[in-house]
């Protein structure tokens, strides 16, 4: 077995709702959305796992669990102060890890 473990920067699928959400934006918040995104796939640990990890995003980007009982499943990745946000999760494969952004909202 290799430690050839791929890392950032993750694949990212958007499922067919999110994108239509996504394209229907407003262009500064398409731009936000992407910033987002950005950071996302950039991030070493896509949960964000351990305590203040996410102190490296930039201003007005926070991520929590959608449960938190559950750190290992979906997560809510805040932008714009809370104004949008990208619901996603993430499948830590050794061959093929991927990020699926499920929902896309700003408002």
């Amino acid at each position: 077995m290799t430690d050839d473990f791929m890392g950032p920067p993750w694949q990212a699928d958007w499922t067919k709702a999110a994108e239509d959400n996504r394209a229907g934006l407003p262009a500064a918040a398409r731009t936000l959305v992407d910033a987002a995104r950005t950071e996302l796939v950039t991030a070493p640990d896509p949960y964000f796992r351990g305590i203040d990890i996410d102190r490296d995003l930039p201003a007005g980007m926070s991520v929590e669990p959608v449960q938190s009982t559950r750190p290992a499943g979906a997560h809510v990745l805040y932008f714009d102060y809370g104004r949008g946000w990208l619901w996603y999760y993430f499948t830590p494969r050794t061959t093929d890890p991927q990020i699926v952004i499920d929902q896309c909202v700003w408002q």
